[in-house]
């Protein structure tokens, strides 16, 4: 152990699990340290940069020995971009734990003696699974250890790429990414080189300043692109100029659709899309239903594994035709449609209006006629006398936000006594709390972890909740 006049370093410290939020974890004089990137069974020195009462954070200065799990990252930007950051963990590792972290949060926050956790269901893909990436353009692109060591000369400090972890102002220009497949990397990286031979500006996030801001590529499975380009202030020349070039190379793009953002933060929830050639949306299939697609929706990222989470819910809800199906948190309506082709009824209940409008233009292109959309805040949309106008839920589906439900919501649903819960979850702590709230009146009787984000920490998980209070 040594110190400098910064920080403190620990040398020869051996990682020895993996714990919430994919980080590593060491022990030192009975502090528990959290590292990013590191594996269980390597020895590493480590850089203390946050110290807390009952743990400390670092980062790894030195491997002294490599981890018998290690494998080559295959990707240039690993390390630096932070996204990806299981990539030098084999997958069947990842997998591994994965299933950990859902049974150990389970276990620890929601106090709950787990049924048989059923083996997480693997992504098909591994790489170039996701149909949406967001990409932010910067001038004052993040400056690469390897350039530094190199000392040159920099001439362009312009990025195309992702936001540096906790640097909000710094942007890593990306070279490939292997999130999503092509033409993604291909129209990109012509985006950006149209903008260098034309003499565009890159947005300045600190001055507020620059045309070109953030870059949205959609794509669905059978290869149709999106292309929303978001621009910081208004030159038409310019953006039609960038626009037609973007039409007329590459013909894969269907719907080519711009954002002018003159506003302090980056959301576009809030401004008007703007479709500039093609269609304003996509139309993805999947399971023998359509859906719709435009630039605000919100549709699972990894198309392939979403038709297994989706069946998974299926087969847990077990619904018959003189059932009525609550399904909260609808987004633009999938669940509940999949569901309504064997329920009598489903109600889905949503926040965001745009979504809802998608929802319920889902069920007409499938012809499915059973089930009524509902924009509102939940903890308000969801009341006892909602439920009272709509009909008793025989089952209800939950798929919420990261923070999971309000408590408001978990009492009205008690209060409903569904006979089943299906309760969808993007992350496993939070539900484990919502799970003990629902454990006097409901018994886990499925537990299935869904791997959706492959070389990342975060899981799926879907538990089955039956009725056993009388």
């Amino acid at each position: 152990m040594s110190k400098t006049k910064q920080n403190l370093i620990l040398n020869n410290v051996e990682i020895i699990d993996i714990a919430a939020e994919g980080k590593a974890v060491a022990k030192t004089d009975g502090k528990v340290i959290f590292v990013p990137y590191a594996l269980p069974g390597s020895i590493v020195d480590i850089q203390i940069v946050r110290r807390q009462r009952n743990f400390m954070e670092g980062k790894i200065i030195n491997t002294v020995k490599q981890s018998d799990k290690s494998v080559d990252a295959f990707c240039e930007h690993f390390g630096v971009c932070g996204g990806c950051k299981w990539q030098n963990l084999p997958y069947k590792e990842q997998l591994f734990y994965k299933q950990k972290q859902v049974i150990d949060q389970l276990q620890r926050i929601g106090k709950i003696n787990c049924p048989t956790v059923n083996d997480i269901i693997a992504s098909p893909k591994t790489v170039g699974y996701r149909n949406k990436l967001e990409f932010t353009f910067s001038c004052k692109r993040w400056i690469t250890q390897n350039e530094i060591n190199e000392n040159a000369a920099i001439e362009n400090y312009n990025a195309l790429g992702f936001h540096i972890p906790q640097l909000f102002d710094k942007v890593l220009n990306i070279n490939n990414c292997y999130l999503q497949p092509e033409p993604s990397n291909t129209i990109r990286k012509a985006i950006y080189d149209f903008a260098i031979k034309n003499g565009y500006s890159f947005f300045d996030i600190r001055g507020k300043s620059g045309l070109l801001r953030n870059l949205i590529i959609r794509n669905t499975k059978s290869g149709d692109m999106m292309i929303i380009v978001v621009f910081g202030s208004d030159d038409e020349k310019k953006r039609c100029a960038l626009l037609d070039y973007l039409q007329t190379e590459f013909p894969q793009i269907v719907s080519l659709q711009y954002v002018i953002n003159t506003k302090l933060n980056d959301t576009i929830n809030d401004l008007d899309v703007i479709c500039y050639r093609g269609s304003s949306f996509l139309m993805e299939e999947m399971n023998g239903l359509r859906f719709k697609i435009t630039a605000k929706s919100f549709y699972q990222t990894n198309p392939e594994q979403v038709s297994n989470l989706y069946q998974t819910v299926f087969d847990f809800a077990s619904v018959n035709n003189s059932q009525t199906v609550y399904d909260l948190y609808t987004g633009t309506g999938t669940i509940a449609l999949f569901l309504a082709r064997d329920a009598h009824k489903v109600i889905g209940i949503e926040c965001i209006a745009e979504a809802i409008e998608d929802a319920k233009y889902n069920a007409a292109i499938n012809s499915i006629n059973n089930v009524d959309f509902y924009v509102g805040d939940m903890k308000d949309a969801l009341t006892a006398d909602f439920i009272n106008a709509h009909g008793k839920a025989d089952i209800i589906v939950l798929d919420p936000p990261r923070a999971g439900i309000h408590p408001k919501v978990g009492e009205v649903i008690l209060n409903a006594h569904p006979k089943k819960i299906v309760y969808v979850s993007c992350n496993p702590a939070t539900q484990a709390r919502d799970l003990l709230a629902f454990a006097a009146e409901y018994e886990i009787e499925k537990i299935q972890p869904v791997d959706m984000f492959p070389h990342t920490h975060h899981v799926e998980n879907i538990a089955l909740l039956v009725r056993t209070a009388k």
